[in-house]
């Protein structure tokens, strides 16, 4: 491996030392940024964390401890928790469903890695509500999880709601992991569209999955069609896809240069003010300039899923050729930060790659480096069958 890839690697290591506090993982490293644990944020750092032998085991076990110690009555797991939201006056907020995904994947995810039952055991019934509190989201009764606007890692933009992309795909993770099968054969034959076809969110067209569907009025059915680069991607590692679907999603991603200038811009095409899929409330976001934040900005950590997928698929040279890239984009640090070194950005500008917004050292962004790196490594995917 060429250096810039491995000392990213130790980079990145030192981010998660950073983000690494009594409590558990926080989302930053850094005085001033994300101080406080995010569900989403803590699991996909520990993603990557848990392949440094036993080093983050400790960050990773506290995060989902503090986790299961606040979940709701419903079984709902929160999604952050911490003094960091003071305008809320609440050191827990909820109003999300993938943080109680991302709960139960973690569990998995820690046994795997650690060769330990015991924490899963410890947290049954915290696992056993959080799952049931999801069945709660199916009101079709068809499998596929149903949520409203801003419960996902995108929040308020773009606008989805109904069945999302991201969240079957997580969800499909989850019932894989819990030994449902039937369940999540289930899923995958509904999302691809080979039976129940009114639900399907495979986009034979386009050749990727929509971002979200919802009701069919006669001709009209409530969807969009930007390309969620999360989603897809997790789609492909977490085996929702078929082998041809797969192909199809990283061709699309070539083809529109989504993985560049670094890996990877969060959707595609940007949503453009008097576009359809634009919401007034657009403009109160980062998001409303497009390349910009979620609007088409770079997230490294994407990047990190996307390289695993290269090598899910087996294209291993054109992985490490990623790899390389990624490296370079958490290199980059934003002007006058007074940060020297290795940035790990939140986000980067989608056109020029540049580092012009966000908070730096963001564990999640460190963490999927890691991922990424020890899947092009051992030429497999870690934990995702």
């Amino acid at each position: 491996m060429k250096k810039i890839i491995s000392d990213a690697y130790l980079a990145a290591i030192k981010v998660l030392e950073a983000a690494a506090r009594p409590s558990g993982f926080f989302a930053s490293g850094l005085p001033g940024g994300y101080e406080a644990i995010w569900a989403r944020d803590s699991m996909i750092a520990s993603l990557g964390g848990s392949l440094v032998e036993r080093k983050f085991e400790a960050p990773f076990r506290k995060s989902l401890e503090v986790l299961s110690k606040n979940q709701s009555p419903h079984g709902q797991i929160p999604n952050a928790v911490g003094d960091y939201n003071t305008e809320r006056r609440s050191k827990i907020t909820f109003n999300s469903v993938d943080s109680t995904l991302w709960y139960i994947v973690g569990h998995y995810i820690y046994a795997n890695a650690y060769k330990t039952g015991k924490l899963s055991k410890k947290h049954k019934k915290n696992i056993y509500r959080a799952f049931t509190w999801l069945g709660y989201q199916d009101p079709n009764e068809d499998t596929l999880i149903v949520q409203q606007p801003t419960m996902d890692w995108q929040d308020a933009f773009p606008h989805k709601y109904g069945r999302v992309l991201s969240t079957e795909a997580l969800y499909f993770v989850a019932l894989n992991f819990l030994g449902r099968k039937k369940e999540a054969l289930h899923l995958k034959r509904v999302v691809n569209g080979e039976i129940e076809k009114y639900l399907s969110l495979y986009d034979k067209k386009r050749g990727y999955y929509l971002p979200w569907i919802w009701k069919t009025h006669n001709k009209y059915r409530e969807e969009e069609y930007w390309f969620d680069t999360f989603g897809n991607l997790m789609a492909i590692l977490s085996g929702l896809t078929t082998p041809k679907i797969a192909k199809s999603i990283l061709n699309y991603i070539d083809k529109e240069k989504i993985n560049r200038p670094y890996p990877c811009k969060a959707i595609y095409p940007p949503i453009k003010r008097g576009g359809k899929e634009w919401k007034d409330y657009f403009e109160d976001a980062e998001a409303r300039e497009p390349y910009h934040y979620l609007n088409g900005g770079v997230w490294p950590f994407l990047g990190g899923f996307y390289v695993a997928a290269l090598v899910k698929t087996k294209q291993f040279q054109k992985a490490g050729s990623e790899l390389e890239l990624l490296a370079k984009a958490n290199q980059l640090v934003k002007k006058n930060s007074g940060l020297k070194g290795w940035g790990f950005q939140e986000w980067l500008d989608g056109k020029t790659g540049k580092a012009i917004g966000g908070t730096p050292y963001q564990s999640w962004s460190a963490g999927m480096y890691i991922f990424a790196y020890e899947c092009v490594k051992r030429k497999r995917v870690a934990f995702f069958v």
